[in-house]
């Protein structure tokens, strides 16, 4: 039999939905876009578009995430496929999701200039289009498996920050109450943060010392077998 009869196979589309999370005030965030065409136009939903031809699903994940934040090389990892009959009661869609990680506050200054996206609290967003959320669920549920084996939170901190943001970034995840002690001797032993001389004086008069995580003292350890386990 020659394989030669695409043109008799059924035609879908083929959407990338992005799940944005952020970490601002110290509560998780999720950036989600008010739809401004049918169908549930006015509505919240996921930010998304369609793969191209001549693109791949993790460059179409980057084209869609730029045109709505300008942003670009923002940590990413795919999540799951959707490919319910009635998921999008338009055409007939499958949709690959990814979640995304963005640092808020020193990337996003004018994100949200003429664009019609928000943030939210993730436990207080909006009800979302769709199945988005069950997207949303899914990603969570992803990231708090990879947080907790690979160091990708540091994704949502500034460049520099304290033990405190960095405590508080890990609870807002997992949504639990880590054990200020425990924590930091945890991440003392992993020894892949370093000490800075400068302090962060906005919470307090004594000022609390700011840190930086080490890449390539991580990656080193990883060469040498390192297991980062929260």
């Amino acid at each position: 039999m020659v394989l030669n009869s695409y043109c008799k196979e059924d035609k879908v589309l083929l959407a990338v939905d992005c799940i944005i999370f952020g970490f601002y005030q110290e509560e998780l965030k999720i950036l989600l876009v008010e739809r401004d065409f049918e169908p549930a136009k006015g509505e919240w939903s996921l930010i998304g578009g369609f793969l191209k031809k001549e693109e791949n699903l993790n460059n179409a994940a980057s084209r869609i995430l730029n045109r709505l934040t300008g942003l670009h090389d923002i940590y990413m990892e795919q999540v799951h496929t959707y490919s319910k009959l009635d998921r999008d009661p338009k055409e007939r869609t499958i949709s690959v999701s990814y979640f995304a990680l963005i640092d808020i506050e020193h990337h996003c200054k004018n994100l949200l200039k003429n664009n019609p996206i928000k943030w939210f609290d993730i436990k207080e967003r909006p009800d979302l289009i769709f199945d988005h959320n069950k997207m949303v669920k899914d990603a969570l549920a992803s990231l708090r498996s990879r947080i907790s084996n690979k160091p990708i939170g540091f994704q949502l901190l500034p460049e520099k920050f304290t033990m405190r943001q960095l405590q508080k970034m890990y609870e807002a995840i997992l949504d639990t109450e880590l054990d200020k002690r425990n924590f930091i001797n945890k991440f003392n032993s992993f020894d892949l943060l370093n000490k800075l001389k400068e302090k962060d004086m906005s919470s307090s008069k004594k000022g609390a010392f700011l840190f930086e995580f080490d890449e390539d003292k991580y990656q080193k350890k990883v060469e040498e077998g390192f297991c980062f386990k929260i």
